[in-house]
């Protein structure tokens, strides 16, 4: 029969009087369902074999002239090419939308309706002559 292997720190862990239990282990905080233990396996999984292809690219004796890390493409598409969606509308997302599509029309169109009134207002008192115009 083999030897069961040495408790891990997490099981070895008894909380002290003085010091509060970390959320880590305390079992009222995490979930140990099957199922979430089986995806956090599958993540795991996923990563190992990236850090692997990637330091097998890394260590090769005739390398590419360009090492692509496999997770930085990945993270890099995500971020980039793939915002919809993970991208959630909040009142900030709105109004900054907002913010940047009609901030620019209304400044211009505030800044050219203040000139014109001025340059008219110069044109009645007789300080600006109109310029030639075709119409």
């Amino acid at each position: 029969m083999a030897a069961r292997p040495p408790p891990s720190a997490a099981e070895a862990y008894r909380p002290n009087r003085f010091v509060s239990l970390p959320a880590e282990l305390d079992p009222n905080t995490y979930d140990g369902s099957p199922e979430k233990r089986r995806v956090e396996a599958e993540r795991l999984a996923i990563r190992a074999r990236l850090k692997r292809q990637y330091q097998l690219q890394l260590n090769n004796p005739n390398p590419p002239a360009v090492i692509e890390d496999p997770a930085l493409l990945r993270w890099a598409h995500a971020r980039t090419l793939n915002v919809y969606p993970t991208f959630r509308p909040t009142p900030k997302t709105s109004f900054l939308g907002a913010l940047f599509a009609l901030g620019p029309l209304l400044f211009w169109a505030v800044v050219f309706k203040v000139d014109r009134d001025r340059r008219e207002k110069l044109i009645q008192e007789g300080k600006y002559k109109r310029p030639f115009s075709v119409f």
